[in-house]
């Protein structure tokens, strides 16, 4: 993988982390995803398995987005370029403090190293409850990054192992995003803070 392609899939990944709208979002996800398929053009099963996933995923989350329209935003709390500012940090912090991880390249692993980065950011600091999933969804696309970096390559029955479990992961939060938003009529995690037992 050529370090223009890893760079490429990091900046998707930090837009995703600063951006507002929930579509826009999903849409840099899915490209990622798909970006990720097409590198894998030397192996036919894992570029299939994540193309598949990668579209499964951008249609359901585009159907939650489209289910769940929010009477208002859904404010973070923290704002975007804070919620940049820490990915970045967090990303570097990673790459200076984590070993080499075996990938064929040290662009590769810095790149799975920065989307795992923003995908916890992402995770920690959005109370909404679909950026949240889209967190989960980076730090999979960085795991799905490492796993085609490996320099032995990977199965394709454990990629395919690995897009159904992820997919089934993904497809658990979204039906809880959308128990929450039936519940509470909006998708701002900050509402379960009422729940009491």
């Amino acid at each position: 993988m050529s370090g223009a392609l890893a760079w490429f899939l990091v900046a998707l990944g930090l837009g995703v982390v600063v951006v507002r709208r929930r579509s826009l979002a999903v849409a840099l996800v899915t490209g990622q995803a798909l970006v990720l398929a097409v590198s894998a053009h030397s192996e036919p099963g894992a570029a299939a398995a994540l193309a598949v996933r990668a579209l499964v995923l951008g249609l359901l989350l585009l159907l939650v987005v489209s289910r769940t329209r929010e009477p208002r935003p859904v404010r973070s709390g923290v704002a975007p370029l804070m919620r940049g500012g820490f990915a970045v940090i967090l990303a570097l912090a990673f790459t200076w403090l984590v070993p080499t991880l075996g990938l064929t390249s040290r662009n590769a692993e810095r790149g799975v190293l920065a989307l795992i980065a923003f995908g916890l950011v992402a995770v920690a600091t959005r109370t909404a409850t679909l950026f949240q999933v889209l967190g989960i969804v980076l730090v999979e696309n960085g795991l799905a990054l490492a796993a085609l970096q490996l320099h032995n390559g990977s199965s394709a029955a454990i990629e395919l192992g690995v897009a159904f479990d992820l997919t089934l992961i993904a497809t658990v939060a979204v039906v809880f995003h959308e128990r929450i938003f039936a519940e509470f009529g909006t998708g701002d995690a900050g509402a379960l803070r009422s729940l009491r037992d």
